[in-house]
């Protein structure tokens, strides 16, 4: 979501709003950290309750 819109309607207009730092590095950085969280979540494995 935060790496779409900002398109032009005129394919004759540049936008330099394709390079900014949202779509370049904010995006992709939580997207990788989404991916980390849910690798981990995966692997995760609680430990077995002792029983007294």
């Amino acid at each position: 979501m935060m790496m779409i819109g900002g398109g032009s309607d005129n394919p004759e207009v540049w936008d330099p709003g394709v390079f900014s730092f949202r779509r370049i590095t904010l995006g992709p950085v939580i997207l990788l950290i989404g991916f980390v969280i849910e690798g981990v979540a995966i692997m995760y494995r609680p430990k077995p309750k002792k029983e007294d």
